[in-house]
């Protein structure tokens, strides 16, 4: 690991705000109060198994005068894990919602406000853009490709595996040390700068009373949703977004090898050609994890795209 820690050049606040029965943690960089207009708050959402704090290397790219807000969603981070066994797609939705709307936040409920979310995130702020599309300004997909379109005829398979998978504990293998955490995250991310690893490493996991070191990510999250996913659905939701948006994806991201030729390039352009006001960026040298690979590359095309001042 780097001798020098990485210092973050734009320190967060740290802030819970009670909503939907859960303290829900936020990073906020900046001050919400002097949000324009012109340059309102950026509300940025993560992906699944990371955290709001990873996106401290783009922030400390981006202007001082812009504030950004990051919250962990529910049981990632440092937000609360909530009393259920599974997780369900709309409560992303509703935890967006209130928090979006939390006097703590301090957001008008009726200015337009700037929304980016990552690879899960990218999934639920897409949804909510087209469920609320006067509240968004200008909208930024970071490798959100949404799921395989699921085969009616296969709902029983799936909800029999939701219902075997209740009974059955999950769990994240435990590390031994902060140092190990940076190095599964360089091991997953071998573009990241290692002082960053460690920087992340000590907000993704935890230490326990015996020194073994925890992800902060409830296993829950592993267990399959019984829903399917509707390539239908998600065609309305992403056609019905009314800001212009950004889809930004890494020269790197092979679509097909991720999901096993289940979900192929053709079928996922059809589903972005549904978005109508669209600017697209491949970011050379990054993989999925546009903020670990090149945080200051995607600042800049983020603020580029957020500071342009018309956009068809």
């Amino acid at each position: 690991m780097p001798d020098t820690p990485y210092q973050p050049r734009r320190a967060a606040r740290s802030l819970f705000v009670p909503l939907r029965g859960l303290d829900y943690h936020c990073w906020i960089w900046g001050d919400p109060a002097r949000a324009t207009l012109q340059r309102p708050v950026l509300v940025a959402m993560h992906g699944w198994m990371d955290i709001g704090a990873s996106f401290q290397f783009m922030v400390d790219a981006m202007a001082d005068d812009r504030c950004v807000i990051a919250a962990d969603w529910r049981g990632f981070g440092l937000t609360a894990v909530p009393p259920v066994d599974s997780y369900w797609f709309a409560d992303y939705l509703g935890d967006l919602d209130a928090l979006l709307r939390a006097p703590e936040i301090g957001l008008d409920d009726d200015a337009p406000l700037d929304l980016l979310g990552h690879s899960m995130g990218g999934n639920v702020v897409m949804t909510y853009a087209g469920t609320r599309p006067a509240r968004m300004r200008r909208l930024v997909n970071l490798e959100g490709f949404g799921l395989p379109g699921a085969k009616a005829d296969n709902a029983p398979v799936r909800m029999a595996q939701w219902l075997d998978e209740l009974t059955k504990p999950q769990a994240l293998r435990p590390l031994a040390s902060a140092d190990a955490v940076a190095q599964r995250l360089l091991h997953n991310n071998p573009r990241m700068d290692p002082a960053h690893a460690a920087w992340v490493a000590q907000h993704w996991a935890a230490p326990d009373a015996t020194g073994q070191w925890h992800i902060r990510g409830d296993a829950a999250h592993k267990r399959v949703n019984p829903v399917p996913y509707r390539r239908d659905e998600a065609l309305a939701f992403w056609g019905a977004i009314q800001a212009p948006t950004l889809w930004v994806e890494g020269s790197l991201t092979r679509i097909e090898k991720n999901w096993d030729g289940r979900y192929t390039r053709e079928d996922f352009e059809q589903r972005l050609g549904a978005v109508r006001r669209l600017q697209r960026v491949v970011l050379p040298d990054a993989g999925h994890m546009l903020h670990f690979d090149q945080p200051r590359a995607l600042a800049a095309v983020v603020e580029d795209f957020l500071d342009a001042p018309d956009l068809a």
